[in-house]
């Protein structure tokens, strides 16, 4: 899976399209894992763009879980932007939106990032 790497400033914009499910999920992780190493304290934060997701399932839910805590250990951040509203109702059901900082549009959570 294609994330499509933009910087923004200092931060890292990563824009994934399509299903995250159990067909690409593992794709997604490979393609994500490298933007997290640099996702530490003093790193660029990331922000990634749903805007373009249709679907995921729990699986990709573990995927991303896994890199929260990563980043969280690194004392990094990264943020989602933009969840569709089938996607924002799995974390919602999930309680991942307690997980992670979620935020309507792109442009908000680049300001939230920057501050």
């Amino acid at each position: 899976m294609e994330l499509q790497p933009t910087q923004e400033g200092r931060t890292i914009v990563l824009s994934p399209a399509g299903r995250i499910d159990h067909t690409h999920a593992d794709a997604f992780k490979l393609a994500l894992d490298p933007h997290l190493a640099d996702c530490r304290k003093d790193g660029a934060p990331l922000v990634i763009d749903f805007s373009n997701v249709s679907y995921i399932s729990s699986i990709g839910l573990r995927a991303l879980m896994v890199a929260i805590k990563q980043v969280k250990a690194q004392g990094g951040r990264m943020v989602l932007a933009a969840l569709q509203p089938l996607v924002l109702e799995v974390f919602t059901i999930s309680r991942f939106d307690m997980l992670f900082e979620i935020f309507p549009d792109r442009a908000a959570a680049l300001a939230a990032v920057a501050s």
